[in-house]
């Protein structure tokens, strides 16, 4: 009997050690899945996270609401883009618009988006997404200033946000004008408020807002449909940046795209491109890149 339970008790002991073996391998493979669900495939510098460079006054693309939460047509596109490539939290922090692509390139963020219109020139500090925005350019100006269209810009002061296509645009096609540059539109608004600048070169869809806040017009609308909004990316990234086109085709295919385009521009007819490709033959609208 002794035998024969020692044998039962030596054979009960091998299974529980069996058993806690099985149990240190499933908790050391737990751990191994963890790590993997968690791979920084992607190079964001915190896995799991995108942080996202942006600006605060850019309605209705990008702006903090009044609890300075990011909203708008472009935070809200880039979050459903982000969640189709897997990573559910996105942290927005506003900057200088001519600030965004440096940070992004040093790597001091993840993307920038802030309705940053793809040219050739930025493609040398930062690799993009595909485009997902273009339309139109506006001159904004107050009702007395005497200002009615582009050739009355000579020797005016006009201004515009350091590093936008608007400064581009207008070194280049308003060389008689006086160029007057700003961090931000706001800044740039408030000096035509106050008379310090004559008019305001800026994005279509945000010179909406600015009239009807300020009682200010706009007296030229420019089309920029040549350098189409993309989400800005490091160079070295490009499984994010591979990820993010997938996404970008899903929200235009499925309608997601169409629906944010309603909310967030009500009214102004939509750009064929981005639209599912059963819709493909609407009218190209102002909603432009900044």
């Amino acid at each position: 009997m002794r035998t024969h339970r020692s044998k039962k008790f030596r054979l009960g002991a091998g299974i529980a050690s069996a058993a806690l073996i099985a149990t240190i391998v499933t908790a050391c493979g737990g751990t191994s899945q963890s790590s993997s669900s968690e791979d920084n495939s992607y190079g964001l510098i915190q896995p799991g996270t995108v942080r996202v460079a942006s600006v605060g006054d850019l309605k209705p693309y990008a702006f903090a609401d009044a609890q300075g939460n990011f909203t708008g047509f472009d935070v809200e596109l880039f979050k459903d883009v982000a969640k189709r490539a897997g990573v559910d939290n996105v942290v927005f922090t506003g900057q200088d618009f001519s600030a965004i692509l440096p940070a992004v390139a040093n790597g001091q963020f993840d993307v920038g988006v802030a309705a940053i219109g793809i040219t050739e020139k930025r493609k040398e500090t930062a690799d993009f997404s595909n485009g997902y925005l273009a339309g139109y350019l506006t001159v904004l100006t107050s009702k007395d200033s005497g200002i009615k269209g582009v050739d009355d810009l000579s020797g005016k002061r006009l201004g515009v946000v350091q590093g936008t296509l608007q400064e581009a645009y207008a070194v280049k096609n308003f060389p008689s004008a006086n160029l007057v540059r700003f961090p931000d539109n706001n800044s740039a608004i408030a000096a035509v408020n106050s008379g310090s600048a004559d008019a305001h070169f800026l994005d279509y869809e945000t010179a909406k807002d600015y009239q009807e806040q300020h009682g200010l017009v706009s007296v030229a609308d420019i089309p920029s449909f040549d350098a189409p909004a993309g989400f800005a990316i490091a160079k070295d990234k490009g499984a994010f940046k591979e990820a993010l086109n997938k996404g970008l085709a899903e929200a235009m295919e499925d309608g997601t795209w169409k629906t944010l385009y309603q909310k967030w521009f009500p009214g102004s007819p939509m750009p064929a491109q981005y639209l599912p490709k059963a819709e493909q033959a609407a009218t190209p609208a102002p909603s432009a890149a900044k």
